[in-house]
């Protein structure tokens, strides 16, 4: 451990810790954009900006090292125009729609413009102009509200591996984009949307959640497609799943979800959904309730094994299940029927 001074407080944090790590740790806060602790700091935003006595001018407390004897500033009237004047330039190559964005109310831009009182745009000039791309039914990638944090390029780098979003251009004419700036579908995306869990705008968002409003509430579950056991937050409006976002607390997946995980609940409300068993009768299905299927199964099962023995039955359990129910599965197949024919669909 080792010992620094943040704002008159002298705190220990652990030896290669950063000075926004130390703060944290400490209870200080300092704002941020372009930082996620689960991906590799970067620098890019300058908004956690602090004066380090010795230090050339303000550094980034993301990539400025804790050092023992470090003397830090972290809320200075230097800083907070400093910080002021990145988020003006920002806001004045940014979009002014935030009423009818999609991040309304839930925009890491927005929050710090308010939190450090900025009403007007100072700055003006030449504003960036880019297509929409929506060629997918996942994923909007909207560069004309990009900040150019870099965290959706990390978090495909180094979180899923995948690659796909890059710096492209230079300059005034920098922005993110796939190999060759080629639509979504054309590139390597699985479309997992772990970037828009990590944008802090509206420059990527859920397609299906467009224009669906603010969740009334949160519900942390477990995402039903297979036996990883992935959390999420379903977000509930009127009674209503409009869509999944990442849970970060989840020691399963954190961020990560797959395509289906995230896209693929749109089931939920389906009218062509079965809520009831079904039963066939005359040649038809017909709704019964739980008690008339698990009976009529169980009379079924029973009058095969009487006539024929145990192993003229089998089971074939499924991935989707949680591996408690493979378990009870295979048990209730080997205990209960009496024979060992039970197989599972991941099986090579």
């Amino acid at each position: 451990m080792i010992r620094l001074t943040i704002d008159g407080q002298i705190i220990e944090t652990p030896e290669g810790s950063t000075v926004l790590e130390a703060a944290r740790n400490a209870g200080v806060r300092i704002p941020t954009l372009c930082h996620l602790a689960d991906l590799t700091p970067e620098g890019a935003c300058r908004v956690c900006v602090v004066e380090v006595e010795g230090a050339r001018g303000l550094v980034t407390a993301c990539t400025y090292p804790a050092s023992a004897g470090l003397v830090v500033r972290t809320n200075s009237a230097a800083i907070r125009e400093a910080r002021k004047s990145v988020i003006e330039l920002m806001l004045a190559n940014h979009p002014q729609d935030c009423l009818s964005c999609q991040r309304n109310l839930d925009c890491e831009l927005q929050t710090l413009a308010n939190n450090l009182g900025i009403r007007e745009i100072r700055f003006t000039g030449e504003r960036r102009e880019y297509a929409v791309d929506d060629s997918n039914p996942f994923i909007i990638r909207d560069n004309n509200k990009c900040i150019l944090c870099g965290r959706c390029v990390r978090v495909c780098q180094q979180v899923q591996c995948c690659d796909v979003l890059e710096w492209t251009n230079r300059g005034f004419d920098t922005k993110i984009a796939p190999a060759f700036d080629v639509p979504m579908p054309e590139s390597s995306c699985v479309f997992c949307g772990t970037c828009v869990s990590a944008c802090p705008v509206g420059a990527l968002t859920e397609k299906p959640m467009r224009h669906a409003g603010l969740p009334d509430k949160k519900v942390k579950t477990t995402c039903p497609f297979c036996g990883v056991g992935c959390n999420f937050d379903l977000n509930v409006k009127d009674d209503k799943v409009i869509g999944v976002t990442s849970n970060l607390t989840s020691a399963v997946n954190g961020r990560l979800t797959c395509v289906k995980g995230r896209f693929g609940i749109d089931y939920v409300h389906s009218p062509e959904r079965l809520t009831t068993p079904l039963i066939k009768k005359d040649g038809d299905f017909v709704a019964a309730t739980w008690d008339e299927a698990l009976d009529l199964i169980t009379a079924r099962f029973a009058a095969i094994k009487n006539a024929h023995g145990g192993d003229a039955l089998a089971a074939l359990s499924s991935a989707r299940c949680v591996n408690e129910e493979n378990y009870l599965m295979q048990k209730f197949m080997r205990a209960v029927i009496g024979t060992n024919n039970i197989d599972h669909c991941a099986r090579t």
